[in-house]
């Protein structure tokens, strides 16, 4: 064999890798995901779960979301999704789960494809995160559970579960309404005063005096008149 030959088949082996490699890493990163993945504490927020279909052969047919027991998200909205139906569950005042499934075969989520399905959600806590675990079944009866919780420092597990960080609420409206007030205030107080600091009212005074004194006068002329 010539050094030709084996350079070439060594570089068609190296080639062949690599696109098995990518093969292997492109769908292990196409997994539930829950949009935006940061929301400030405290307010609502529109939460969208988006679901691709990863099997080449099967459609999705079914989504469950868990929703933390510690949420404390008593208020939680389904925007209707044509041709998807919501079912929402509770454990007392707050959701523990929302399952959503098509309304027929034609409506699952094909091989290639990917769906998103929304809902506004709140009031969410001050801070720390919520862990949206996420089941996803398809239409051979297989099930993809996204349910591992990610953690710091550590490498992305293989099905990672949706997970929204909880931001420090923005107190710049609070700051400006009172800055606001402030000014507002300080402009009142300063309406009885002059541009250089000094009070309006003295040269008011000055000026009814000098009438009062001018009318005495002319009051006086008129009396020492023959």
């Amino acid at each position: 064999m010539t050094a030709n030959r084996r350079t070439s088949r060594v570089l068609l082996a190296a080639a062949a890798g690599a696109g098995a490699l990518l093969l292997s890493v492109g769908p292990a990163s196409a997994h539930v995901t829950v949009n935006p993945d940061e929301a400030p504490g405290g307010g609502y927020t529109k939460l969208t779960f988006r679901v691709p279909t990863e099997s080449d052969t099967a459609s999705t047919t079914k989504l469950q979301v868990y929703f933390p027991a510690d949420s404390g998200l008593t208020s939680v909205s389904v925007k209707p999704h044509p041709g998807w139906t919501a079912k929402v569950a509770k454990q007392g005042d707050t959701v523990s789960a929302i399952t959503w499934t098509p309304d027929a075969k034609a409506d699952a989520i094909k091989p290639g494809e990917f769906d998103e399905f929304d809902v506004s959600a709140g009031p969410l806590p001050e801070s720390g995160t919520l862990v949206f675990k996420a089941l996803q079944t398809y239409s051979d009866g297989s099930v993809v559970r996204w349910i591992e919780v990610p953690k710091a420092g550590e490498a992305e597990p293989e099905h990672p579960a949706p997970v929204l960080t909880i931001t420090p609420a923005d107190d710049s409206d609070e700051s400006g309404t009172a800055s606001a007030a402030a000014s507002n205030a300080s402009n009142a107080g300063s309406d009885d005063e002059d541009d250089d600091g000094g009070s309006t009212t003295g040269p008011w005074i000055l000026s009814i005096v000098a009438v009062v004194l001018g009318a005495g006068a002319l009051g006086s002329s008129f009396r020492k008149r023959p």
